[in-house]
């Protein structure tokens, strides 16, 4: 009976480890309004606005009723998702936000595999359909950035920090907040430089000065970014949340505030990605998350270079946007799958943004065989053994920075924690050592 009892306590111990990373219950409910089902009026609403948009729209045009059925099927595919999809790690602002979320990514997911199974002339035509001034686009009109490298002036390095290096910026202080140590956080910054070198040969636009890629890229935008980013991990990390119902506060100007605070995170756990005891799975497993982050920053560069995307198009953000949402949860789930040692499955959302990146990955081997056909094999073993190794030195180098300095880094205790109250919409504060 009693290893009948520890089987089962284990049992559940499992699960309860998996279900808080994939279907995250929700404390305190203030409003229980936003939360109840509303399935039938959900249903009703949706098959009205069907009844109204097919009926009441012009049918003339073949290309605008091929693209109202792709809306209609994606936005029926998002509300069965509310309804059906697991809620994830998250519930800030609301469950069927991340529902949706994990909706989007099954849905891209399912682009991508049709892509796959097209030639290049189809996909070539569906873009064109899409975007017919794509046609006036080529791949060679992307901006230069490694040309007369000796010529180092003010005005031309102000003219290298471009929107694309504010987004740079934005996009590491995003990466920060993700990932939420330092030494995983430079290793990937790092091993991207060298993956651009990899890679120069196969994408000009990778082609830079060495001081726009060591004082403009890792110093600059990289390091200004994960700086802000662990800034604002530490930020939150030192409040203690404690919620107080929307109904419980008596002004207006706090029933305003609580709402604005409801886009903010219900709670902040500091994260432990490496400790000096921990196991070499867990070492290779961080070894795989700097791999997969590089195939995933490499195929963004590949499918606009593949398909001759501009930069700044509306497809290449749209990507951006979705594939940024997507790794948030990504991220969280690998990382208790990581570090739990009770959690034996990875999230579904984790799967399936594993699902996206291989798929997108072979769209740009399958339909760019004539770029790929250009590799020079010995760059790629060089790369791969660099990214080993860079990986391997890293989490080596933190466990071991660890051991001899455990009040640093990750491994450090919040002093001066702050304890964060909220009442009648005010923030009472009261500082504990």
């Amino acid at each position: 009976m009693k290893n009948q009892h520890s089987t089962g306590t284990s049992t559940r111990s499992r699960l309860d480890s998996f279900s808080t990373i994939n279907e995250k219950p929700v404390d305190d409910i203030s409003l229980q309004f936003f939360y109840n089902p509303h399935s039938i009026t959900l249903l009703l609403i949706s098959i009205a606005a069907v009844i109204y948009f097919a009926f009441v729209r012009d049918t003339n045009n073949l290309e605008n009723n091929i693209w109202a059925g792709v809306l209609c099927c994606s936005f029926f595919f998002l509300i069965i998702s509310v309804l059906a999809f697991p809620n994830g790690p998250f519930t800030r602002p609301h469950p069927a936000i991340w529902r949706m979320v994990f909706g989007m990514s099954v849905l891209y997911l399912f682009i991508c595999l049709f892509v796959l199974f097209q030639n290049y002339q189809t996909v070539r035509s569906i873009l064109l359909w899409l975007d017919p001034k794509l046609n006036e686009f080529s791949i060679d009109l992307d901006k230069e950035y490694g040309v007369n490298c000796s010529d180092i002036t003010p005005e031309r390095i102000w003219g290298h920090m471009d929107i694309f290096a504010v987004g740079h910026f934005f996009g590491w202080m995003f990466k920060a907040v993700l990932i939420r140590h330092m030494g995983i956080l430079w290793a990937i910054s790092c091993m991207w430089e060298i993956t651009e070198l990899a890679f120069a040969h196969l994408l000009p636009n990778f082609v830079e000065c060495w001081w726009d890629a060591l004082i403009l890229d890792v110093l600059l935008c990289n390091g200004l970014g994960i700086w802000c980013g662990l800034k604002i991990c530490q930020i939150l990390e030192m409040r203690e949340y404690r919620w107080v119902s929307i109904k419980d506060i008596n002004t207006t100007t706090g029933k305003i505030k609580r709402a604005i605070l409801q886009f903010t995170p219900e709670s902040w756990t500091s994260v432990r990605w490496l400790d000096p005891k921990c196991s070499y799975m867990r070492i290779f497993a961080l070894c795989q998350l700097v791999l997969f982050w590089q195939t995933s920053e490499l195929n963004t560069f590949f499918l606009k270079h593949v398909f001759a995307l501009p930069s700044s198009h509306y497809l290449v953000i749209a990507r951006l946007f979705i594939v940024g949402l997507v790794v948030a949860p990504s991220i969280r789930q690998f990382y208790s799958y990581v570090t739990d040692t009770s959690c034996k499955r990875v999230g579904t959302q984790c799967w399936v943004y594993g699902c996206i990146m291989v798929a997108e990955a072979l769209i740009c081997i399958k339909h760019g065989q004539e770029l790929f056909e250009k590799t020079l094999i010995v760059n790629m073993v060089v790369w791969l053994l660099i990214l080993v190794i860079v990986s391997v030195g890293c989490v080596f180098g933190c466990v071991m920075y660890n051991r001899y300095y455990p009040d640093s880094l990750e491994s450090s205790p919040v002093k001066n924690k702050v304890k964060v109250k909220f009442q009648n919409g005010e923030e009472l504060r009261s500082k504990r050592e």
